[in-house]
C-alpha cells in the first residue's frame, strides 16, 4: 500500500515517502528525480529527487534542444527505457556519465499537462534491463503520484496569477508591469539563486520555486487605486506611501487566497510570502514594509530585488531610457552591501552572458511600453 502524504511536508520528504513505498515493491530502484521544464527558455532544471546513497548532481540545467532523445520523448509523449547505462559511460554529458557510473538501467517518462509538456521523471536502478514491461506497467501509479505532487507543489502559483490577472481586468486596471518585464526578472531570479545554492543551501526545489513565484512580487498593486497607479510623472510623498502599501496588500491577499484554497501549511507559501512581502527591503534597513536589515531579509527577497531592480535598469519605460548593461552593473556594484545583498549582485554579475540572453529573448513590444506612458515607478 503506498502511504498517505500529508500536505504541509516539503516535496523532498513526499517524493522520499513514495519512493520508499515504490521500493518495497521495486527494490532496485534506487533514484527518482524530476526536472521541471520551461518551454520559453527550452530550459530543463532539477527540481527534487529522492536517492539512495551519493547523489550524482544537482542545481543543473540543460536545454532540451541540447539532448535529442529527450527532445524526441517530448515530442512523442512517449516513455523510454535504457536497460544498459553503460553506453552513456564516455558520453560527452558529465550528467550522463555521472547516471553511468552509479546506476544500470533507467526509466523515463515525460511529464505532460494540459497538452504541455511540463518536464520529466526519471527512474534509475542499479540493476541492468531491470525496467520490464511489468516493472514499467508498475510504475505507472507511482508516476501518477508524482505528477500530482509537481503540479500540487506549484498550484499556488499558478491559482494567484489567475486571480491577480481576472481582478485587474474586473477593475479595469492595467498591470503597470509588462509580461516581458515579469519574464525576464523571474528569469534572472532563478540565475541567481543556482549561483549562490552551494553556498546558501538553496534546494533546486526551493530555485524553481522562486521562478514560479517571482512574477507575483507586485500582486498587491492590484490594490492600489488607478489615480497613483497610472498617475503621468513622479509620486509625492503622500502618494509614495499609499503605493508602498502594495508590498502589505499583496501579503494579505495571497494569505486570504492560501487560506481559501486550504494550502497554507504548505512550505513554499512562506517563500511566496517573503517574495512578495519584502522585495523592497534594503540591505541597510532603509527599504519597506519592516526595515529589516541584511540577512533577517529572506533570501528569496533578496534574490528577487536584485533581479527586479537590474531588470527596471536595464528596461526602457517612457519615463526613462534603458541603462546599458556596464551601467547598471556598475549601479548594483556601488549599492551591493547598502541596498543590496552583495552575493545576490555578484552572481547576477558573474551569469553576464546568461542575463544577456534573457534581455534579448524577453524584449518588451513597443506597444506594451506605449499603453504604459506615464505610469510612475515605485523603485
Amino acid at each position: 500500500m503506498i502511504s498517505s502524504i500529508p500536505a504541509p511536508m516539503p516535496i523532498e520528504a513526499q517524493l522520499r515517502e513514495i519512493h520508499a513505498s515504490l521500493r518495497s515493491e521495486l527494490p532496485a530502484v534506487a533514484r527518482i528525480a524530476i526536472a521541471t521544464y520551461d518551454g520559453k527558455t527550452d530550459l530543463l532544471s532539477t527540481f527534487a529527487h529522492s536517492t539512495d546513497g551519493e547523489v550524482p548532481f544537482g542545481h543543473y540545467e540543460m536545454r532540451l534542444a541540447q539532448v535529442p532523445s529527450l527532445g524526441e520523448l517530448a515530442r512523442t509523449r512517449r516513455d523510454r527505457v535504457m536497460p544498459d547505462l553503460s553506453i552513456l559511460e564516455q558520453a560527452p554529458s558529465p550528467h550522463s556519465r555521472a547516471i553511468a557510473a552509479r546506476y544500470g538501467s533507467s526509466y523515463t517518462r515525460p511529464l505532460v499537462e494540459d497538452g504541455r509538456l511540463r518536464g520529466f521523471i526519471f527512474y534509475d536502478a542499479v540493476e541492468k534491463e531491470y525496467f520490464t514491461p511489468a516493472v514499467v506497467q508498475r510504475l505507472t501509479v507511482y508516476s501518477e503520484l508524482v505528477q500530482v505532487l509537481l503540479a500540487n507543489s506549484l498550484f499556488p502559483a499558478r491559482m494567484i496569477k489567475s486571480v491577480a490577472y481576472v481582478a485587474q481586468e474586473l477593475s479595469h486596471s492595467r498591470d503597470p508591469e509588462t509580461g516581458a518585464h515579469l519574464d525576464r526578472m523571474s528569469r534572472y531570479a532563478r540565475i541567481i539563486a543556482l549561483r549562490i545554492a552551494p553556498e546558501h543551501g538553496l534546494s533546486d526545489s526551493f530555485i524553481e520555486h522562486l521562478f514560479a513565484f517571482a512574477p507575483l512580487h507586485d500582486v498587491g498593486k492590484v490594490g492600489i487605486p488607478d489615480r497613483i497607479l497610472l498617475k503621468r510623472g513622479r509620486l509625492d510623498d503622500a502618494e509614495m506611501a499609499i503605493m508602498r502599501t502594495h508590498v502589505t496588500k499583496g501579503a494579505e491577499m495571497v494569505d486570504r487566497l492560501l487560506g481559501a484554497l486550504g494550502v497554507s501549511a504548505l512550505p513554499s507559501a512562506g517563500l511566496l510570502r517573503n517574495v512578495i512581502l519584502h522585495h523592497h527591503e534594503a540591505w541597510d534597513g532603509t527599504g519597506y514594509p519592516d526595515r529589516l536589515i541584511a540577512h533577517a531579509i529572506p533570501i528569496e527577497a533578496r534574490i528577487v530585488t536584485v533581479a527586479d531592480v537590474f531588470d527596471a535598469l536595464t528596461s526602457e519605460r517612457p519615463y526613462k531610457v534603458a541603462w546599458p548593461f556596464d551601467d547598471a552593473l556598475a549601479y548594483m556594484r556601488t549599492n551591493a552591501g547598502r541596498l543590496f545583498d552583495a552575493d545576490c549582485v555578484t552572481a547576477l554579475e558573474a551569469e553576464r552572458a546568461e542575463v544577456q540572453v534573457i534581455h534579448d529573448r524577453f524584449r518588451d513590444e513597443p506597444e506594451a511600453i506605449r499603453l504604459r506612458e506615464g505610469y510612475a515607478p515605485d523603485l
